[in-house]
């Protein structure tokens, strides 16, 4: 989803006022979103506010199998008295993004079902005194509006937040950037079911575009699993059937995506080639100065920063972030990204005046838009303060280090690699400030 001009946070109060002043009757809130964690981090923040003003929150899951909103929400209120009592409470439903469009031979898709369920509902709905929110992907809601528009039409909100890619390396220095696949990104399938309707395709000779969504559908849910090289193979496969159809600006998504994991792996003479026919076909269909650009020359920046190609790299990387600041504007995310990244490239040049610069206006730009413990806040955080360890600066790198690690235990979880990278760090300078000792001598 790419909502231009969205602010999550002016998005984010409209629906907590919403929730607030919806209390004791039924209120349905279209909240819409294309991407899982943005949307669990939005949901515990409106849970967290919430419960200090006594506001109980519930939430609920739609089956994938029978999609009912009637049937999951009474299914819940059914099992809790305080609901029943009427009670102040909200209640959130998940399941819905994450339904798919696709059908198997003689049936309805689960959105269908999901979509004919709702135009039976109204009735129903108006037992439940309390505000209901329903995450939902753009394409979903796109559907609701067209499919369920008696539905649609006794909604009391809809409120969207703009999706934010977040793909971090080890060590988090660097970030790619990339924008959703407009065939896919609001699709996540399990790898069974996706291996179903590829097979099914085949079977019936239809080497078609859908078909070609569908094997990056599968890489992208093979990369998701760590299944690394299935990935690889499937994307090899979807690319192919790209070239054969003619599909250019998908085959640039692909070969972007497919050099992304050879650069992960090391193999920088696979990725280059690919980053190269990327950018040449998003040059040659979009335009020199498209956000999509921007993107295939930060990422190619990126490999030729990992090689030492200093000099390339940061023509590179300049071009990326002016396009970015005159295409997207000067607080978008991707320019965030963009300016971490230049900022590393000047921390390996040694030129750490320019290097603090931009990884604070990184830092600003990710904390106003994104929220104060975001993720990405955390890497920049992260990577601000490895800034000033490496110079001696310890007083300053300490708090830094602190925070990112709280986020990213918050967010990630104790387990996530990038919490593991921090608290190798935090630990480290603590033992250089209580006994002197550095150990870059050991290198």
């Amino acid at each position: 989803m790419e909502q231009n001009g969205v602010d999550n946070e002016v998005s984010f109060l409209d629906l907590l006022v919403a929730i607030e002043t919806s209390n004791k009757h039924l209120s349905l809130l279209l909240s819409v979103c294309d991407r899982d964690h943005l949307r669990n981090s939005l949901t515990e923040r409106y849970e967290k506010e919430l419960s200090s003003e006594r506001i109980k929150s519930y939430r609920v899951k739609i089956d994938r199998q029978e999609p009912s909103l009637f049937a999951a929400i009474n299914q819940l209120v059914e099992s809790e008295p305080y609901l029943q009592a009427g009670n102040p409470a909200v209640i959130t439903v998940e399941g819905v993004a994450s339904l798919s469009s696709f059908a198997s031979e003689g049936e309805r898709s689960p959105v269908d079902k999901f979509l004919g369920y709702l135009q039976w509902t109204r009735e129903g709905m108006r037992q439940f005194d309390f505000p209901i929110v329903i995450w939902v992907t753009e394409h979903i809601h796109n559907e609701i509006s067209r499919k369920a528009q008696d539905f649609y039409s006794w909604r009391q909100g809809v409120f969207f937040f703009e999706s934010i890619q977040e793909e971090t390396i080890e060590p988090i220095d660097m970030e790619p950037i990339d924008l959703p696949d407009p065939e896919s990104d609001d699709l996540d399938l399990p790898i069974d079911e996706l291996l179903v309707y590829i097979a099914q395709r085949k079977a019936a000779g239809q080497e078609d575009a859908s078909l070609a969504t569908f094997y990056t559908l599968l890489a992208r849910a093979y990369r998701r699993d760590n299944q690394i090289a299935q990935a690889i193979s499937t994307w090899q496969k979807a690319i192919a059937l790209q070239e054969k159809l003619n599909l250019s600006l998908e085959l640039a998504h692909s070969l972007n995506e497919l050099g992304f994991l050879y650069y992960y792996q090391g193999k920088y003479n696979k990725a280059e080639p690919l980053y190269l026919r990327s950018l040449e076909i998003r040059e040659r269909e979009l335009g020199v100065d498209h956000p999509n650009v921007a993107i295939s020359l930060n990422n190619l920046a990126e490999l030729y920063q990992s090689q030492g190609k200093y000099g390339e790299a940061e023509t590179l990387y300049l071009r990326s972030l002016e396009i970015m600041e005159r295409e997207l504007g000067l607080e978008h995310p991707n320019v965030a990204t963009s300016l971490n990244n230049l900022a590393y490239l000047y921390k390996l040049q040694g030129k750490r005046s320019e290097a603090e610069h931009l990884y604070r206006r990184s830092l600003e730009i990710r904390e106003r838009k994104l929220g104060a413990e975001h993720p990405a806040v955390a890497i920049s955080l992260n990577n601000l303060a490895g800034l000033y360890d490496s110079q001696g600066k310890y007083s300053k790198a300490e708090p830094l280090y602190a925070r990112s690690l709280a986020i990213f235990v918050k967010t990630l979880g104790q387990d996530h690699p990038n919490t593991q990278t921090v608290t190798s760090s935090l630990t480290l300078l603590k033992l250089q400030i209580l006994t002197g000792f550095d150990p870059a001598t050991l290198e």
